[in-house]
């Protein structure tokens, strides 16, 4: 059995929304969205996470264009990529987040949330819904 965790980032320019599975690796769980205060501070919070979670492969959500092109957005992605592979040496797999933000929204919407609590949660929610694409594409 496994029980190793796979975690689900949503990697933006003010927060960044972390992700686990479950010990199976059937589905995602939204845990928590980390204001950015520089990349050592991000670097550590999604540290310490790993290692709560016993963490063994991270899926980045990677924001490419609708045409499929990779624009200033996808292309700070691959770099982040890097550096989460370089100081945590697990491996880091891209995957495609179209939509994630706006499915994330759009339920949130659905269910009443305020603007306000929406933007507290949005975040995690996106890196939930990456990660529950990932983790259903394994099942096939």
């Amino acid at each position: 059995m496994n029980t190793h965790r796979v975690m689900g980032i949503d990697y933006g320019d003010v927060r960044i929304g972390i992700a686990v599975s479950d010990l199976m690796g059937w589905t995602a769980q939204g845990l928590e969205t980390i204001h950015r205060k520089g990349i050592e501070h991000d670097l550590g919070r999604i540290g310490e996470l790993i290692a709560q979670y016993d963490v063994d492969k991270i899926v980045l959500g990677f924001p490419k264009n609708m045409n499929n092109t990779i624009g200033p957005r996808g292309e700070l992605s691959q770099q982040f990529a890097e550096t989460l592979k370089e100081k945590f040496g697990l491996p880091v797999l891209l995957w495609d987040e179209r939509l994630s933000t706006m499915a994330a929204e759009r339920m949130l919407v659905s269910a009443d949330v305020s603007r306000k609590k929406r933007k507290q949660v949005v975040d995690k929610m996106a890196a939930a819904i990456i990660l529950q694409n990932y983790l259903d594409s394994q099942q096939k």
